[in-house]
C-alpha cells in the first residue's frame, strides 16, 4: 500500500443556510501523519471531515490532496477511505464481500479483488474471517472490517469519524492502539474526529482543538495539554484549576500573580507575556499539585479538605484555598486524607492564560 498524500485546507468555510459550521479554517496534515480533530459536539469537526471527504460542499476556501485541488471533485473520485461511527457495514454481505465492495464498484478484476481483500483482512488481524456474516462478529471485529474496507482501496487519506464511540471502554483502548499501528505500518495520512480527549492524546501525532467552527489551538498532544493557550482549551482537554488573577510583578522568566486562592509564580513562554496589572487566568492541572511541599519554593497552598473522591489509581481532593476549591490528585492514595492539606506546584507547571471575561473558569 502506498503512503498517503498531505492534505491542505485553506480558508475553508462550510455553511448551512445562515449557520456557519466551519469558519475560515486553515490546516495542513502532513503525509503519513495521524491527525486528530478534537472538540465537543457541534464544534464543526465532523462537518470539516465530511468536507475533506467530499460530502459537504464548501462555501469558500479550498482543499488539496498533495498538488491536486479536490475542492470540487466529487467524493467517489477523491480516493479516500472513510470509517464511520456506525461502521456502515452491509448485513447481508459476508466479511470478504463487505471489504471488497469498493473494489467491485471500481470494476477491479475478481482475482485482484480477492488478493487485495485477503491482504486487507490480514493487516487488520482478520485472517480466516472472510466467510463470516457481520452479525456473527463482535463490536471490535466489526470495527476491523470497517477499517479493512477503508484500507483495501489504497486511499490517499484515511478519514475516521468517531470510530470507537460505539465500543465499550476495554475495546476502545485496544482498538485505538490498533488504528495507530495500522496507520503507521502503511504510512497512511489519517484524519480522525473524536470528542474523547484521552483518545486524542494517546494516539495522535498532532491535535487540533475546535470550538464554534474554528481551530482554537493546534499542536502535539503534550503541548496542547501542558501549554494550553486559552481557557477553553485548558478546560476541555483534561481537568484544570482555573483561577482569576492579576499580574502583581514582572520578572524576566516568570510572573507573580495575585488571586483569590493565594499568590502564584508562573513560568512564561513566547505566546503570552502579560504586563503588570493585566488580568489573567492561572491554570494548574490537578496532578501538578503535589502533597509534599518545600517551604523554600513558591506556589504552596494550604486549606481544609472539603471532599475526597476515590478513583482507584488516584484520589481527587477538593482543597479549599481562600475563596476557591482546588482539585488535587493524589496518585496511589493510601488511607483517609487529612482534614487539612498542603500542596505545591512547580513554577513550570503554572500556566498563564489571557483573561476572556468568562467567570465560568473559576473553580
Amino acid at each position: 500500500m502506498s503512503a498517503g498524500s498531505d492534505v491542505r485546507v485553506r480558508d475553508l468555510v462550510v455553511s448551512f443556510g445562515a449557520t456557519v459550521a466551519v469558519d475560515h479554517v486553515e490546516l495542513t496534515v502532513e503525509a503519513g501523519e495521524l491527525f486528530m480533530l478534537l472538540g465537543p459536539s457541534g464544534c464543526g469537526k465532523t462537518t470539516l471531515l465530511r468536507a475533506i471527504a467530499g460530502f459537504n460542499a464548501p462555501s469558500a476556501g479550498s482543499i488539496h490532496f498533495g498538488a491536486e485541488d479536490v475542492t470540487r471533485v466529487p467524493a467517489h473520485a477523491r480516493n479516500v477511505g472513510m470509517v464511520f461511527q456506525s461502521f456502515a457495514l452491509w448485513p447481508h454481505l459476508s466479511v470478504a464481500e463487505n471489504v471488497g465492495f469498493g473494489l467491485r464498484e471500481r470494476r477491479v478484476p475478481r482475482r485482484e479483488v480477492e488478493a487485495s481483500v485477503s491482504a486487507a483482512l490480514a493487516s487488520t488481524k482478520l485472517d480466516g474471517f472472510g466467510g463470516r456474516r457481520i452479525d456473527e462478529l463482535s463490536g471490535g471485529e466489526q470495527q476491523r472490517v470497517a477499517l479493512a474496507r477503508a484500507l483495501v482501496v489504497r486511499p490517499r487519506c484515511l478519514l475516521l469519524d468517531e470510530p470507537l464511540s460505539n465500543l465499550d471502554a476495554r475495546l476502545r483502548h485496544s482498538m485505538r492502539d490498533e488504528i495507530r499501528r495500522i496507520c503507521k505500518e502503511f504510512g497512511l495520512t489519517a484524519i480522525y474526529v473524536t470528542h474523547d480527549q484521552k483518545e486524542a492524546l494517546a494516539i495522535a501525532d498532532r491535535v487540533a482543538v475546535m470550538r464554534a467552527g474554528k481551530i482554537l489551538q493546534l499542536g502535539a498532544p503534550r503541548d496542547i495539554y501542558r501549554r494550553p493557550r486559552s481557557r477553553a482549551v485548558a478546560s476541555f482537554v483534561g481537568a484544570a484549576n482555573l483561577i482569576r488573577g492579576r499580574v502583581a510583578e514582572v520578572r524576566a522568566d516568570s510572573r507573580v500573580v495575585d488571586t483569590g486562592a493565594g499568590r502564584w509564580v508562573a513560568g512564561l513562554d513566547d505566546e503570552f507575556r502579560p504586563d503588570t496589572g493585566t488580568e489573567v487566568w492561572v491554570c494548574v492541572r490537578p496532578e501538578c499539585l503535589r502533597l509534599r511541599v518545600d517551604e523554600a519554593r513558591p506556589n504552596i497552598v494550604r486549606g481544609p479538605c472539603e471532599a475526597t473522591i476515590y478513583l482507584g489509581e488516584l484520589a481527587e481532593h477538593q482543597l479549599r484555598v481562600g475563596d476557591r476549591l482546588l482539585s488535587v490528585y493524589e496518585v496511589n492514595p493510601g488511607g483517609a486524607a487529612d482534614t487539612t492539606l498542603a500542596a505545591q506546584a512547580d513554577v513550570s507547571d503554572v500556566v498563564l492564560l489571557p483573561f476572556d471575561g468568562d467567570e465560568g473558569g473559576d473553580s
